[in-house]
């Protein structure tokens, strides 16, 4: 059964929509703090698109069936830049101005962090799809998010390096000044080390925000003689990363990580990607079932392959929407109706998203759930290659 049919077939046809209720103008409003400009603006698009998506699938059917009301569906996209600063003040924004009743996004750590503490601190639901550093939603009942963690995603790709790549010794490479890469290099070296030893990640190496040059430390990583070099870095600087080791005689394997998953990888990095493997949320190449329907209506829409931020969103959202659901019913008092849907998101079990499925065990935001590992093939798609659950 497609997943999009379980929130449209609770919607009554008649589309009868009530007043005052869930907001002043009687709609489901919901806000996104995502990246529309800035380092990675493919992120928000993907995040902008699968929310268009899926609110004109919900309105075109009448809207959103809440207790014995319906409401249409009123989604408010703004652009955080890709800046942490800009977060903070759109996250505000849409608390306080726009009185969303809850917002998805940021995407990025980086971002996802400091908007957290301020979606937190208003008792305002925040689901990022896409943060995978512990600190996003740690100590804030009101912070979701609907991937994994680093902490499970470091040890994964250890293992793989490992077993897979037969690595006994590996390298790193990342940006010290984001909180994403630098969580995740962190929790990486430290399974890494548990498995092989204490000094077999033989070269720990950093970079700034928006250095290009990265010779100095591929130099020291190549003299090293790592078996396999991981960066988690964001889909944009990987190519650059790659291409100049390549150029200074890097020939083994490059590992990444669930940064790597955009469409604008491949048309970036072009053939010095290829080989490569990520761990991710989901592989786009091979899907069956409700994830083939997402990919092939969102390709038929956009015209191209979503990428995993685009499916979390699309799962974030659904979750949202569900949890709206849950409450029976919507008072219009915006505190209320806050304090109603999270208490029942964080009930959430067995959500069966078109990234896995999704529990929630009350005692946190994040949720339980299975990490995907993908090849780069010589075609250029993400290829499903193995998954790891917890």
């Amino acid at each position: 059964m497609r997943k999009w049919i379980l929130v449209v077939g609770l919607v009554v046809l008649t589309g009868l929509y009530c007043s005052g209720i869930g907001s002043a103008a009687g709609t489901i409003k919901i806000g996104f703090n995502i990246p529309l400009t800035g380092d990675i603006p493919k992120v928000g698009e993907g995040s902008k698109y699968a929310g268009e998506m899926l609110k004109e699938r919900i309105n075109k059917a009448g809207g959103l069936k809440v207790g014995n009301k319906v409401y249409p569906l009123e989604f408010i996209y703004q652009d955080n830049e890709a800046k942490a600063e800009s977060a903070t003040a759109t996250a505000l924004k849409l608390i306080t101005q726009d009185k969303v009743l809850a917002i998805i996004g940021p995407q990025s750590s980086k971002q996802a962090i400091p908007a957290g503490e301020v979606c937190d601190a208003n008792k305002t639901i925040m689901i990022s799809p896409w943060s995978t550093n512990p600190k996003t939603t740690q100590n804030r009942p009101w912070v979701f998010r609907a991937c994994f963690l680093d902490p499970f995603q470091g040890p994964v790709l250890a293992n793989f390096a490992t077993k897979e790549l037969k690595a006994k010794k590996a390298a790193v490479l990342y940006d010290i000044a984001s909180d994403y890469p630098k969580g995740l290099a962190e929790f990486f070296k430290e399974a890494f080390e548990k498995i092989h030893g204490k000094g077999s990640v033989v070269a720990f190496e950093t970079f700034t925000t928006k250095d290009r040059d990265f010779s100095a430390q591929l130099t020291k990583i190549i003299a090293s003689k790592a078996d396999v070099l991981f960066t988690p870095q964001y889909y944009d600087e990987v190519p650059l990363i790659i291409k100049q080791a390549h150029e200074l005689g890097w020939k083994k394997p490059v590992l990444g990580s669930d940064s790597w998953g955009s469409a604008e990888l491949m048309k970036l990095c072009g053939k010095d990607c290829i080989g490569s493997y990520f761990s991710t949320h989901y592989a786009a190449a091979g899907a069956k079932g409700a994830t083939k329907e997402f990919i092939e209506s969102y390709k038929a829409k956009y015209g191209y392959e979503p990428d995993d931020v685009a499916a979390l969103t699309w799962d974030a959202i659904r979750m949202l929407l569900q949890a709206v659901q849950n409450t029976k019913g919507l008072t219009g008092n915006l505190e209320k109706d806050r304090k109603a849907i999270r208490d029942q998101l964080a009930k959430v079990k067995e959500f069966d998203g078109i990234t896995g499925k999704m529990t929630f065990t009350g005692k946190n935001g994040d949720p339980i759930k299975c990490a995907v590992l993908v090849k780069i093939s010589p075609e250029g798609t993400f290829n499903f290659y193995k998954s790891v659950c917890p």
